[in-house]
């Protein structure tokens, strides 16, 4: 009877908590077929499952949490021995339609030379869960993530135990520059805020623990400095009207691009004593969500035309409040761009999305007097806020940048010489 265990959804991750089981004890389950809803630090997923069979027990509740590596699933009655057989949730992503063919069992080498044992006693997970003739996968994240951008696994160096392949190791590939984990709380979750003592006490898990551990990284390891411009948006209402398909978050974040590729020491991260400057631009942008502020990532936002990165924002966004965002979304992000002028605020001392280095924000575009041509008018204005980690760059590349933008965004016509 074999048991399926929880699979690392995502790199950093250590625990999953079921949100709803898709599978009933006693139904008949196929090979990747979705078996159960399991919500990260990240996002909620659906799990697939690598075996075929009939399902004999389901371990855990609703609510309840599971570590990785626990046994999530048992599966009896299993596929004859000539049928398929994924563990694509343990050691990859994706069913290949080749019958697998057994393979004679072979005697372990002595404990001190058998390095799969070592792995498995520094991972805690069962030593079905790697392959020596196949990279060490175990994520399902990762393997799709590398699948979906053309990334052969068995030429990426692991970093996890025993040689692992984790999503920092892809994003590594991807961005040229390694990813630091996410660390989470590990308090117990309970359903709801729970009294104690005056007040309600709610814990910091989840999405919730995830990002206020961000944050607080962000505080305590960068120093970032803030500045920002009253900006004329009578054109940018006008540009924005004229292309009714892109938004104004859309249109910002064109210009976004645009400034980066004139200050790209924005578009960077520091690691140890270096100041990395990379040369994809995978932009985030803040999304609220019933779960809280996620920030969805449109990957290689440089290459996009206006009307893609539209569509990539509006798609990211919608599937973010579904809570359908896969948590490969919401990583890897170079520079982040937020709207928080939906709020009803004029401006924001935001803080950055670490490990990036800066952040830039659109305040409220109001009715305000504006001197034009030396003659008072009623114009629409807002204001720019970018806050930038001082190591990175100067106040002068800063006020450049942001100067660029609101240029941008007072004359729309101005950025035809840049695209």
């Amino acid at each position: 009877m074999p048991d399926f265990r929880l699979p690392d959804l995502g790199e950093g991750l250590t625990e999953g908590e079921i949100v709803n089981w898709l599978v009933s004890v006693g139904d008949h389950v196929s090979i990747d077929q979705p078996v159960v809803e399991v919500e990260t630090a990240k996002a909620l997923v659906e799990v697939p499952c690598p075996f075929e069979g009939v399902v004999s027990a389901r371990h855990g509740e609703p609510g309840e949490k599971l570590a990785v590596g626990s046994v999530l699933l048992s599966v009896g009655s299993p596929a004859p021995e000539s049928s398929e057989y994924s563990g694509n949730v343990l050691i990859g992503y994706g069913t290949t339609h080749t019958p697998r063919r057994r393979r004679p069992r072979r005697t372990p080498p002595p404990r001190e030379s058998n390095v799969q044992d070592h792995r498995v006693e520094r991972s805690g997970l069962p030593s079905s869960t790697f392959a020596t003739s196949a990279p060490a996968v175990i994520s399902p994240i990762v393997r799709q993530l590398a699948r979906e951008h053309g990334l052969a696994l068995d030429r990426i160096e692991g970093s996890g135990p025993g040689g692992v392949i984790r999503r920092a190791d892809v994003e590594r590939e991807l961005t040229r520059a390694p990813r630091t984990s996410e660390l989470r709380t590990s308090e117990p979750r309970t359903a709801e805020p729970r009294p104690s003592g005056p007040g309600r006490r709610i814990p910091l898990r989840g999405l919730r623990g995830a990002v206020a551990e961000k944050l607080a990284t962000s505080r305590r390891e960068i120093p970032e400095a803030t500045v920002w411009v009253d900006v004329d948006a009578t054109d940018f209402l006008a540009a924005r009207a004229a292309m009714p398909s892109v938004s104004l978050l859309a249109l910002l974040a064109r210009f976004t691009v645009l400034g980066l590729r004139k200050f790209p020491e924005l578009n960077s991260r520091v690691e140890g004593d270096e100041v990395v400057v990379l040369d994809e631009v995978h932009l985030g942008f803040a999304a609220q969500t019933d779960r809280g502020l996620v920030v969805p990532v449109v990957r290689d936002a440089h290459a996009a035309t206006t009307a893609e990165l539209a569509a990539t924002i509006a798609a990211h966004t919608s599937a973010a409040r579904e809570g359908k965002l896969p948590p490969a979304a919401l990583t890897g992000g170079t520079f982040t761009v937020n709207n928080y002028g939906v709020f009803g605020v004029d401006g924001s001392a935001a803080i950055i999305n670490h490990p990036e280095a800066a952040i830039l924000g659109l305040g409220r575009i109001i009715d305000r007097p504006w001197a034009v041509d030396g003659q008072l008018a009623v114009r629409k204005v807002t204001q720019l806020t970018l806050a930038f980690d001082h190591r990175v760059c100067d106040g002068g590349t800063a006020g450049g940048f942001l100067r660029f933008v609101a240029d941008c965004v007072e004359s729309p016509v101005t950025a035809l010489a840049d695209l």
